[in-house]
């Protein structure tokens, strides 16, 4: 999942830095007639749907097989076309129609690790706790060189490394301190956190400036992020052997770990030009900016820090054999159905879906295997019940999300349009580019609505409404009969960083879920420990419960859901 983090690249500067009558219109938006009732589906099927869901669940064996034994699933590697070629069968065997694979791109490159190991190797040997960045190249054989940490806060300070660095395996992250942890990492959404969201205003409502002046903290950001970059361009011009840096977060030997970094020249201003290209370690044509990159455990990385600084000389041995995937470039979405039964509704479509592809140190499991078995277990209740939808549900597993939601956007783009003249380069926007223009694509008015889960492997405590108020009637009656599984907040409030706002970006009812935190950014989101062992069973159960009621009420609906104002 994207939230929370500004793609991962060490080269970005600090600019890459949601029973009653329903009588509420407004302009541009789709509504119901005001003597529509919003339909709930009887109670014995929503106590059917909650009873297979929470007592006959197969989540847990479906996200065991995904994680545990196809494992880490890089965009574009042969363990996520497993992944795709796996969930497409098992939905097939479940009894669900036109299951297939969807291509997109050409993305790029895939990446597979074949071997990996790293140690001190003098003055004595220490092994480490460390991850290779994807999309790295090799080190063509076992790495032996000097450690070379680059202490610089300054343009000066950088300028005494020049002449240092040839062939040397370069530090270039600070130290990081750790604390200890009095409270423990898990958490819930708290009661009063849940009541904040409730209230919050609707965000077309709230008027954002850019006149604010950025606080001292955002400013020593901004410096740190735009120094890493040219330590990075630094250690590349100087002929660096490898590029070693500090776990991001975490501790007890948690490693954070994404995508290599591109070494780039830093402007003098620290912007990069408009509409500049966004150089991404998966393309080939950028691998000849690419040096071997190695991420380290904190602890590991903090010891040798302070041993290079108190004078002691280090060499590292460190073997990286990684492999990259050339061919035409093309990546998969998975997409299957539970075909509409009504002959004027079957061509409309509800969706629900998660991201598939996942980082490499773990197995995916909360980011986002989670969400891909709870997408694959509601529509498996639905056709285990028997239930005839009116409308198709459509379940879409995406991939390239980690990378800018990419698969979901191009099956979006092919399916129901596009914003055309989006700024999507990397750096600011261009004030003379054409206004962006929404140009609908041939099934743009059969989509009713799309649900969505990547928040990690926490219950639903309810829905953001991403600034579409029409829907609260909709979503307040079919919370109602799952309060008792703490689930009964809506916000106004959007939420970033997934799926659902490739769809949202259009104009198109597009939903993620609320759920609880657990330990999602203090442990496993990007790093090795995204594992099965992770995963809160309960807590899934229930969030692929509420999402089969959810999906199933609104294939069944008479109007499709309605849509928010397009601004």
């Amino acid at each position: 999942m994207l939230r929370r983090k500004l793609f991962g690249v060490l080269l970005i500067y600090a600019f890459v830095l949601p029973g009653a009558s329903f009588a509420q219109t407004a302009v541009g938006v789709e509504t119901a007639s005001p003597q529509a009732a919003v339909y709930n589906a009887p109670k014995e099927v929503i106590d059917k749907i909650r009873d297979e869901g929470m007592n006959r669940s197969q989540l847990m064996q479906t996200l065991s097989y995904l994680t545990d034994v196809i494992g880490a699933r890089l965009t574009g590697s042969p363990s996520l076309l497993r992944a795709n070629e796996w969930t497409r069968d098992t939905m097939t065997k479940w009894g669900m129609k036109n299951g297939h694979l969807e291509a997109w791109g050409p993305f790029g490159r895939g990446w597979v690790l074949k071997s990996f190991s790293a140690e001190v190797s003098d003055p004595y040997t220490i092994p480490l706790i460390a991850y290779p960045k994807a999309w790295a190249p090799s080190t063509n054989g076992t790495l032996k060189a000097d450690v070379v940490y680059i202490d610089a806060k300054d343009d000066a300070a950088l300028e005494k490394y020049k002449g240092q660095l040839k062939g040397k395996i370069v530090m270039i992250s600070d130290i990081r301190p750790l604390e200890a942890d009095f409270t423990g990492i898990g958490r819930r959404v708290t009661d009063e956190k849940l009541a904040e969201m409730a209230a919050a205003a609707d965000p077309a409502t709230i008027t954002r400036t850019r006149n604010g002046q950025p606080t001292p903290e955002q400013l020593a950001r901004r410096q740190a992020q735009i120094m890493s970059a040219k330590k990075l361009w630094l250690a590349y011009s100087e002929g660096a052997a490898m590029i070693i840096d500090n776990s991001r977060g975490g501790a007890d030997g948690t490693v954070f770990v994404q995508q290599a970094a591109v070494a780039q020249e830093v402007p003098a201003n620290g912007q990069p030009t408009p509409g500049a290209r966004r150089m991404s370690a998966w393309q080939k044509e950028d691998e000849s900016k690419v040096l071997p990159q190695v991420t380290l455990a904190t602890e590991h990385y903090n010891r040798l820090v302070r041993m290079l600084q108190q004078g002691e000389k280090l060499k590292m041995s460190v073997k990286v054999d990684a492999q990259y995937i050339d061919g035409d470039g093309m990546v998969n979405n998975t997409i299957a159905e539970i075909p509409g039964t009504d002959p004027k509704l079957k061509d409309e479509v509800v969706m629900l879906g998660g991201h598939m592809d996942s980082w490499h140190a773990g197995t995916g499991a909360t980011d986002n295997g989670a969400g891909v078995a709870v997408a694959m277990e509601a529509a498996r209740i639905i056709q285990a019940l028997g239930l005839k939808p009116r409308r198709t549900i459509r379940v879409a597993l995406w991939t390239g999300e980690e990378q800018g939601l990419i698969g979901s956007r191009a099956y979006v783009k092919q399916h129901f349009g596009e914003m055309k003249n989006a700024q999507n380069n990397f750096g600011p926007p261009d004030p003379n580019a054409p206004k962006p223009e929404l140009v609908k694509g041939a099934d743009y008015e059969k989509l009713s609505a799309y649900y969505n889960l990547d928040n990690g492997t926490g219950k639903i405590r309810g829905v953001y409404m991403q600034g579409n108020s029409a829907v609260r009637p909709y979503f307040q009656s079919w919370l109602a009969p799952f309060g008792d599984l703490d689930a009964k907040t809506l916000t106004m409030s959007n939420t970033g960083g997934t799926d659902h706002l490739s769809f949202d970006a259009i104009g198109l009812p597009g939903f993620q879920f609320i759920q609880d935190e657990i330990e999602y950014d203090t442990l496993t989101h990007h790093s090795n420990q995204d594992v099965f062992d992770r995963i809160q069973a309960k807590d899934l159960e229930q969030a692929a419960t509420i999402m089969a009621a959810f999906v199933y009420q609104t294939a069944m609906m008479d109007e499709k859901m309605p849509r928010k104002p397009m601004k």
